[in-house]
């Protein structure tokens, strides 16, 4: 876990003691018996501050509780087509696992259109996702390796980005602030691969915004980053675009059970029947409704909206030269989150 500051864990334990429920209940959902490690999560996202965590803490939990969280994986998107539909323009997956056992997320950043259904159906993925990562995914490596596994590894492929990116600000700040105040410190390492000439320029506009422990776990790697990926991970958690020299990939480069965006993606297969197995026991209590599930969208952090709008002004200064080129969903993604 690293430095931990045994005054402000033991502060925040003594004031999460006090928690009764229904927060107490949604808190052993967060922490799946992993106490101590989550405290941390939130004393780090808030520099070590306990009073400060505590309130974000707490802020979490009457979220989860008035969204019901705690029941989204047994509301699974239907119809299949639906869910399919979603995949195919959300592009995200896990790919495998690195050597010390941390799950490998690709996400497809540049190709994701988030074009084929409401923003509630992509928040509701996004969470289900998240949740099945820290319920199902993160506790199951940890059984495995024998020791505490709570973070993961991001691999963000750049390929594609367009203008019409911009058209999803608003979604992406929708994710990277429900991630920042309910999710944090569950990324270990950004890996940016693919990254177009621009991203550099881009790059060094964002980086001083950023705190110094977001910085630090950033890396943007050369072409396709298979070499370095490499070093932390076998070749067959690789995502599908790392498996090639160079740069460049599609959403359709590899077939269904090795391209982890897709459906057919073991990953996929797994997170879906387990929904589906999830609503059965549900609905024998709460017949399952069709529709999305409305989550209420928090107020994007101070911090991030200074990101979004710094982005958005450096990528219009080359708008005019470099036509429908736009990198601002790339650094959205990026910052989704610590």
């Amino acid at each position: 876990m690293g430095v931990v500051s045994e005054d402000a864990l033991n502060q925040l334990q003594a004031l999460m003691d006090q928690v009764e429920e229904p927060l107490k209940k949604t808190f052993q959902n967060v922490h799946q018996g992993l106490v101590t490690e989550n405290l941390v999560r939130f004393l780090k996202a808030r520099e070590w501050n306990a009073s400060k965590a505590h309130k974000m803490l707490v802020d979490c939990l009457i979220w989860r509780v008035q969204n019901e969280i705690d029941n989204i994986l047994s509301k699974p998107i239907v119809p299949p087509d639906l869910y399919r539909a979603v995949r195919d323009s959300q592009l995200i997956g896990v790919s495998g696992y690195s050597r010390e056992g941390l799950p490998v997320f690709a996400i497809g950043v540049g190709l994701s259109t988030f074009d084929k259904a409401s923003v509630h159906y992509y928040v509701q993925s996004h969470i289900q996702i998240n949740e099945y990562r820290d319920c199902v995914i993160l506790p199951s490596a940890s059984r495995k390796h024998g020791r505490p596994i709570t973070t993961c590894i991001k691999v963000l492929d750049m390929t594609g980005l367009k203008l019409s990116a911009l058209n999803q600000i608003k979604l992406l700040t929708i994710i990277s602030s429900i991630d920042d105040l309910n999710y944090p410190e569950k990324t270990n390492t950004y890996y940016i691969v693919n990254a177009p000439y621009i991203f550099s320029a881009c790059w060094k506009v964002v980086k001083p915004l950023l705190q110094e422990r977001t910085r630090r776990k950033v890396q943007v790697l050369p072409g396709s980053g298979r070499d370095e990926l490499l070093k932390v991970m076998d070749y067959e958690s690789l995502p599908h675009f790392c498996k090639k020299e160079g740069s460049g990939s599609s959403k359709h480069s590899a077939s269904g059970s090795q391209n982890c965006y897709s459906l057919d993606h073991p990953f996929h297969q797994e997170l879906y029947n387990y929904m589906k197995q999830q609503s059965r026991i549900h609905e024998a209590v709460v017949p399952i409704k069709q529709g999305s599930f409305h989550v209420d969208f928090p107020e994007p952090p101070a911090e991030e909206e200074e990101i979004a709008k710094t982005i958005e002004s450096e990528i219009h200064k080359f708008k005019g030269t470099n036509g429908d080129s736009d990198y601002n969903m790339a650094f959205k993604s990026m910052v989704i989150e610590d």
